[in-house]
């Protein structure tokens, strides 16, 4: 739940879910949301829960090792000038896509250790957005949804 749901009250949710499933197992989804909501007690626009559903839905499909796969086998059968185009609503996924555009679009790589800065050999990118792209106003009016989007954009050399 810290993780992945990036949940400040993780521990203590971990820690109570496991009392009470011991007592009394979680046969449905609204049993576990109701039990989050009784221990996290807060309310703002999201429900208590979201989060921890979040969490487990992605460590489930494994999806954060799943958009790396797809950016490393999807930029190996690019053409060369070919982009890509990745949104993301999520900031572990924007770190993900953030980090491989940097890594394989700088064309030098140095480190302390070393007597002279060396070439990247896994250059094959050139970014097109420095900064991610995200939704305006009116787009968020539009579509509540977007609000967390952010589009990143590289070319392949």
């Amino acid at each position: 739940f810290r993780d992945l749901g990036e949940e400040p009250a993780a521990r203590r949710i971990a820690s109570q879910l496991v009392k009470q499933r011991k007592s009394t197992p979680f046969l449905e989804t609204m049993q576990l949301a109701k039990a989050i909501e009784k221990i996290v007690w807060r309310h703002g626009r999201r429900h208590p829960a979201t989060q921890v559903f979040q969490a487990l839905r992605m460590e489930v499909n494994d999806e954060l090792g799943a958009l790396g796969e797809g950016l490393r086998e999807l930029t190996a059968r690019l053409e060369i000038g070919a982009r890509i185009a990745v949104i993301t609503f999520h900031s572990l996924e924007d770190r993900i896509v953030k980090n491989f555009f940097r890594d394989r679009s700088r064309e030098w790589l140095d480190r302390p250790e070393w007597p002279a800065p060396q070439r990247n050999p896994d250059c094959i990118l050139t970014l097109i957005t420095s900064k991610p792209i995200e939704p305006g106003e009116i787009e968020q009016r539009n579509n509540p949804r977007s609000r967390s989007a952010k589009l990143r954009v590289a070319e392949k050399r």
